[in-house]
C-alpha cells in the first residue's frame, strides 16, 4: 500500500488516500497493453461494409453483342467487373472482426495501464465533484483549479452522475467513465486521470491480486 494526496474540486489537499501498489504501481507489460488496445479497436468495428459481385448486380443477363464479326472485344455481360456499373471484384462483405482476451489478461493489462499513468504522474485523486447543476462552466472551473485545462482528461466515478456527464460532454478532450466500465484504451488515450476516491476501492476489488 502507498499513500497519495486526496484533493477537493478547488485543488486543495484535503487528506490522504491509500492505494494498492499491485494495482497502481505494478510492472508495465507493454505487449499486453498493445494486445488490449488492438482487441478494443477491433471490437469497435461493425464489419458491415458490403459490395455486390457480378452475380448480384441487377441486369446484364443478355450478351451485349455477338461474339465474332464486329471487330469488338468479346463480352458476355455488361455487369462484368471491368464495366462501369458492373460487379466488384473481391469487394468487402460483412465480417466479424471481434477479438477476445481472457479475463486474467484483461485485468493485468488494465493494471499495467493504471501503473503507467501513475509513473507519469498523470493520476489525480478527487474527494468529490458536487456540482450544483449540469453546467459546463462549473466543471471547466474545476479543471482550471486542478491544472487540467487543455489536456485529455478521463473522469472516473463510482457511479454515473448525470450532472457530471452532461457538464463534461461539451468540453473537448474530457470524457467520463464508471469504475466498473474502465478499459485500457480509455486510460492510454487520456493525458490525465481524475479518479474519485470512492471509485478506488471498486477498481482495486476487481484488479487486485487477492
Amino acid at each position: 500500500m502507498s499513500t497519495v494526496p486526496l484533493r477537493d474540486k478547488h485543488g486543495n489537499e484535503v487528506g490522504q488516500i491509500e492505494i494498492r501498489s499491485d494495482v497502481w504501481g505494478g510492472e508495465v507489460n507493454e505487449a499486453l497493453l498493445h494486445q488490449a488496445v488492438v482487441t478494443y479497436l477491433a471490437n469497435q468495428r461493425t464489419g458491415s461494409a458490403s459490395t455486390k459481385g457480378r452475380a448480384e448486380v441487377r441486369g446484364g443477363g443478355r450478351k451485349p453483342w455477338r461474339q465474332k464479326g464486329l471487330g469488338r472485344a468479346r463480352h458476355g455481360s455488361i455487369r462484368s467487373p471491368i464495366w462501369t456499373g458492373g460487379g466488384v471484384t473481391f469487394g468487402p462483405k460483412p465480417k466479424d472482426y471481434r477479438k477476445s482476451m481472457n479475463k486474467k489478461a484483461r485485468r493485468s493489462a488494465l493494471r499495467s495501464a493504471l501503473s503507467a499513468s501513475c509513473e507519469e504522474n498523470a493520476v489525480m485523486f478527487l474527494d468529490g465533484l458536487d456540482l450544483s447543476a449540469p453546467k459546463t462552466r462549473e466543471l471547466v472551473s474545476v479543471l482550471e483549479a486542478l491544472g487540467l485545462v487543455g489536456t485529455k482528461v478521463l473522469i472516473v466515478m463510482p457511479d454515473r452522475d448525470e450532472k457530471v456527464y452532461l457538464s463534461a460532454r461539451n468540453i473537448p478532450g474530457v470524457s467520463v467513465a464508471r469504475a466498473q466500465d474502465l478499459n485500457v484504451y480509455q486510460v492510454l488515450n487520456s493525458d490525465n486521470l481524475l479518479v474519485f476516491g470512492d471509485a478506488v476501492p471498486m477498481i482495486e476489488e476487481v484488479l487486485g491480486n487477492g
